[in-house]
C-alpha cells in the first residue's frame, strides 16, 4: 500500500458516533413501523453496519465488525434504548435528525477509511458516499419505504459534500482529524438545513 493516509485513533470515535446514531435511526424506523424487539435489532444492526461493510469489501480491509464485539453491541444497545423509551410518538423527526448525523459521520470517516487503505482519491470520495448511504437505502428497502435513492431530498449530495471535504482537505495538507470535523460539520449542516427548509433538488422534466 503507497501513499496511505494514516487514520488517527480519535477518528475511530466519529465511526462508533455513525454506527450508533444510524443504529438509532434503524430502531426509530421500526418503532414507525410498530415493529417487536427483534425487529428493532435487526433494522438497527443492518443500518448501523451495511454500509462500512460494503466499503470494507470493496477496498480490501477486513469488516470492521467481525473482530470486534463494540460494533453490534453498539446496535443492540440503540435498538435496546429507542425500545424502552418509546419513541414511536416522535420516530418521524427524530428519524431525519439522527440520520443526518450518521450521514455526515460515516461519510467522512469512509473516505478517510479509504485514503487509509491507498485508494485513489475519486474512488475514496465513492466510498465515503456509498458508506454513507448504503446502511439508509438497506434499512428503507427492508421497511418497504421509498429508498433515499427515489426522492429528491439533499441526502446524497450531503453525504458527497462530507466525503469531497474530507478528501480535498487532505490533499492540500490539512491534518486527517481536522479535516474530519469540517466535513462532517459541512455534511450535517447541508442536511439539517435540507429538512428544517425543506430543499431538494429538481427533478428531470422531459
Amino acid at each position: 500500500m503507497t501513499d496511505a493516509i494514516p487514520i488517527p485513533a480519535a477518528l475511530e470515535l466519529l465511526d462508533y458516533f455513525g454506527i450508533a446514531v444510524f443504529a438509532v435511526s434503524g430502531a426509530l424506523l421500526a418503532a414507525e413501523k410498530r415493529q417487536t424487539l427483534v425487529t428493532f435489532i435487526f433494522f438497527a444492526v443492518a443500518t448501523g453496519v451495511g454500509g462500512g461493510t460494503l466499503r470494507d469489501l470493496l477496498i480490501g480491509a477486513p469488516v470492521f465488525w467481525v473482530h470486534s464485539n463494540a460494533t453490534l453491541l453498539i446496535c443492540i444497545s440503540a435498538a435496546l434504548l429507542v425500545w424502552i423509551a418509546s419513541c414511536r410518538r416522535f420516530a418521524g423527526t427524530a428519524l431525519l435528525w439522527f440520520d443526518a448525523a450518521g450521514l455526515a459521520a460515516f461519510a467522512t470517516y469512509g473516505a478517510a477509511k479509504a485514503l487509509g487503505y491507498g485508494v485513489a482519491p475519486v474512488p475514496a470520495f465513492g466510498m465515503g458516499v456509498l458508506t454513507a448511504c448504503a446502511g439508509g437505502i438497506i434499512r428503507d428497502v427492508l421497511a418497504g419505504e421509498p429508498s433515499i435513492l427515489m426522492r429528491p431530498e439533499l441526502y446524497v449530495t450531503a453525504a458527497a459534500l462530507s466525503a469531497g471535504l474530507l478528501v480535498g482537505l487532505t490533499l492540500v495538507g490539512v491534518a486527517v482529524w481536522p479535516a474530519a470535523l469540517i466535513a462532517a460539520a459541512a455534511g450535517f449542516g447541508l442536511r439539517g438545513l435540507a429538512i428544517a427548509r425543506g430543499w431538494s433538488l429538481p427533478s428531470y422534466r422531459d
